[in-house]
């Protein structure tokens, strides 16, 4: 692991604390969650803003799944 300087509000670092005594972690290791968990959302964020603009350039046809209903099983039969 490195060891990084961060300026956060104070607010934000009272919240922070408040929280981690809760969750019985240090302040250390909450962060790390955190920022993974925030890349995480960024990375997904990123992958539905490429599909959306995939789906833009290349819109669904009409009958594109068509091909695919007999093959739907919906449990009610």
């Amino acid at each position: 692991m490195k060891t990084v300087q961060m300026t956060l509000d104070e607010d934000l670092v009272q919240a922070v604390d408040r929280i981690s005594k809760k969750l019985h972690t240090s302040r250390s290791a909450f962060t790390r969650k955190a920022l993974r968990e925030a890349l995480a959302r960024y990375n997904l964020e990123q992958l539905e803003h490429k599909h959306r603009k995939g789906y833009e350039q290349h819109p669904v046809g009409a009958d594109e799944f068509s091909a695919w209903e007999t093959e739907q099983a919906w449990g009610d039969e």
